[in-house]
């Protein structure tokens, strides 16, 4: 893998390991009751919605309440398998990162499309905190569909038939 593919995953390293803290850290506090978690990350959690008005946390709409259970459900455990994944060069790793960026896009372009079509005086703010995710998805989607696992160069590179023969 060239500079470019280790710039690649060293970004999505990063989004893998921010989307493997924040949901569970932050975003459970919506959907789960507040005494499951240390008061320090409810101070957080509280300064966040206060400073940024993120009013889809504050409001909590029913859409955005969706989001965060896929968020918890699926996101946050294919962040948390595709940064091991990543680190140990594991063969599933292109299928679980495609998986992820397509909910990371799909999730966020929800959220992003809500705040540029509000009102709300913090949209904008939140519109351009929350976006740069759309494009980290799309780099996932884009690792999982491009790079190649090296086991797979071998069998393509010895035919599609050369696994059968060794069988024989």
């Amino acid at each position: 893998m060239g500079v470019l593919g280790k710039v690649v995953d060293g970004i999505l390293l990063l989004t893998f390991v921010s989307m493997s803290v924040v949901p569970a850290c932050l975003d459970a506090q919506v959907l789960l009751p507040k005494a499951l978690f240390p008061d320090v990350l409810g101070r957080v959690y509280s300064w966040y919605t206060t400073t940024y008005q993120d009013y889809l946390l504050l409001d909590e709409p029913h859409f955005f309440m969706a989001l965060m259970k896929l968020e918890l459900v699926l996101v946050l455990p294919l962040a948390i398998l595709n940064t091991y994944g990543l680190l140990t060069s594991k063969p599933w790793f292109n299928t679980t990162c495609l998986i992820f960026g397509s909910a990371l896009v799909t999730s966020t372009t929800a959220m992003v499309g809500d705040m540029l079509g509000s009102d709300k005086p913090s949209a904008g703010k939140l519109a351009s905190m929350y976006s740069p995710f759309i494009g980290f998805g799309f780099l996932a989607i884009l690792r999982g569909l491009l790079s190649e696992s090296p086991n797979a160069s071998k069998t393509m590179a010895n035919g599609p038939t050369s696994a059968l023969k060794k069988k024989a």
